[in-house]
């Protein structure tokens, strides 16, 4: 009778605040967004780099205050797909279930390009082995599918420890720049208006944005919250909270280690090295070296984030048909979504096996033109999500006017807005200015529309059990 009841539903009250926060921080990537968007910001937006970062944390804040409180009313795996339901209709849901599905399946599949040249990197650099990008991809996606097969538990723990060690190495360079800058040289420059609003800002804000992908997965984990009424959208607030004052702090401490010299053009004419250079200089050598391995656990960190986000996405869009059915089975003992996450490592291996297969760049090609149509399909994500929060309060009135209708409007314009840079500067995001990779945006419609008419093949579906039941 246990093992029935396991097979029902996910394990309940297993994830407080601080599970679900690792979860999201690690999506988040922090030491990975600085040293990889950190320098892009720098170089489109200049000195205004920590402003740029206060403007999209805020441009969140304000999505999160109405989305934290419509979770407390829809608590579902189902996560953005459910919230558009509940808000705009069960088609609006249908076609935000295909966009996230694009989302972070395009997300997942080029993060593991990222880590399998920086694994392969680190290979050379600290064993002497010269090891094929391909091998450590499939290496890596069998591991974190072993944790996504565990109980939830076991990935909260380890996204933890990982965590910790990827924040405090930059906490440290933080405190090491600010205690050796001159209190009359803390400059507030980088606040300034003069220096945000300049003609790189689009670009710069777009790539700030990218660094918050990731905090809108709280909702996911609703099933599995010890109290889901509070640890949901308290653990949105703080996930939110932290990469926000994070990301502006690193970026401020940055600055001010450039502060004699010209960011701009120091960050556009050495993005791998800008954030270790400084380091170095205020840190240490050895510190450096211990940055350059923390990337690789960071990245791992966010490829088992994403890993079990996505699946328990999968788990919820089966319970609907929207997703072949078998795919809602729970494990008897771990509790965890296991079909979906063997069914999403299978899916992977299909999608990196054709950039292995084309012998396209891990980096160039892969990681590049699947983050860039990832980032383009979650800020769409969020915008929908912005909008469902309204029409919830609109039809329900169970938030405040200030939670449900304004917040959302200021936050969701602000994202609606990303996503024009998004599309407008896709270039920029995927580095390619020509060939197949353009026509990659066109994706997110596609995903729309296929998710608008498989929901009504899944509503015939579901007609049809009832029926038969």
């Amino acid at each position: 009778m246990q093992n029935d009841t396991a097979q029902q539903g996910l394990k309940p009250k297993s994830l407080g605040v601080s599970d679900i926060v690792f979860f999201v921080i690690a999506a988040a990537a922090p030491l990975g967004a600085t040293l990889g968007a950190g320098p892009v910001v720098f170089a489109m937006g200049g000195a205004g780099a920590p402003g740029i970062y206060l403007i999209a944390s805020l441009v969140l804040l304000l999505f999160a205050i109405g989305f934290a409180a419509m979770s407390r009313h829809v608590i579902s795996a189902g996560g953005f797909a459910e919230l558009v339901s509940h808000g705009l209709g069960r088609p609006a849901g249908n076609a935000a279930g295909g966009i996230a599905l694009l989302a972070y399946i395009a997300m997942l599949a080029g993060i593991y390009g990222q880590f399998a040249a920086f694994g392969a990197e680190l290979s050379s650099s600290f064993a002497g082995m010269q090891v094929d990008w391909r091998i450590v991809a499939l290496l890596i996606i069998g591991l974190v599918g072993v944790f996504g097969y565990l109980d939830v538990k076991v990935s909260a723990k380890v996204l933890g420890v990982l965590m910790i060690f990827e924040i405090l190495i930059l906490v440290i360079f933080d405190v090491a720049v600010i205690a050796q800058t001159d209190i009359g040289k803390l400059s507030w420059n980088g606040f300034l208006p003069s220096q945000v609003f300049t003609p790189g800002l689009g670009v710069a804000l777009m790539f700030a944005f990218c660094c918050f992908v990731g905090f809108e997965s709280t909702t996911l984990y609703g099933e599995e919250a010890k109290n889901p009424n509070r640890t949901v959208p308290l653990a949105t607030y703080v996930a939110i909270a932290i990469i926000g004052i994070f990301y502006t702090l690193t970026t401020w401490s940055i600055g001010l280690a450039y502060a004699n010299s010209d960011v701009q053009a120091i960050a556009g004419a050495d993005m791998v090295n800008f954030v270790f250079n400084a380091n170095t200089q205020y840190v240490g050598t050895l510190s450096t070296e211990v940055m350059k391995l923390l990337v690789v656990s960071s990245v791992f960190a966010v490829l088992l984030s994403f890993h079990n986000a996505l699946s328990r996405y999968l788990f919820a869009l089966a319970r609907s048909h929207f997703v072949p059915k078998p795919l809602s089975r729970v494990h008897p003992k771990h509790a965890s979504p296991h079909v979906a996450s063997v069914t999403l490592s299978i899916a992977t291996v299909l999608v990196v096996g054709a950039f292995m297969v084309a012998n396209s760049d891990p980096i160039q090609h892969l990681y590049m033109w699947m983050v860039g149509l990832g980032t383009l399909a979650i800020l769409a994500l969020q915008t929908l999500g912005a909008a469902a929060v309204v029409g919830f309060t609109v039809k329900t009135k169970k938030c405040s006017s200030w939670q449900g209708v304004i917040a959302p409007t200021l936050g969701g314009g602000g994202l609606a807005f990303a996503v024009f840079l998004a599309v407008k500067n896709f270039n920029e995001l995927t580095g390619t200015k020509e060939g197949l990779a353009t026509y990659l945006p066109w994706l997110v419609l596609v995903a729309a529309v296929l998710g608008l008419l498989n929901g009504y093949r899944a509503k015939d579906k579901l007609h049809a059990t009832h029926a038969a039941s």
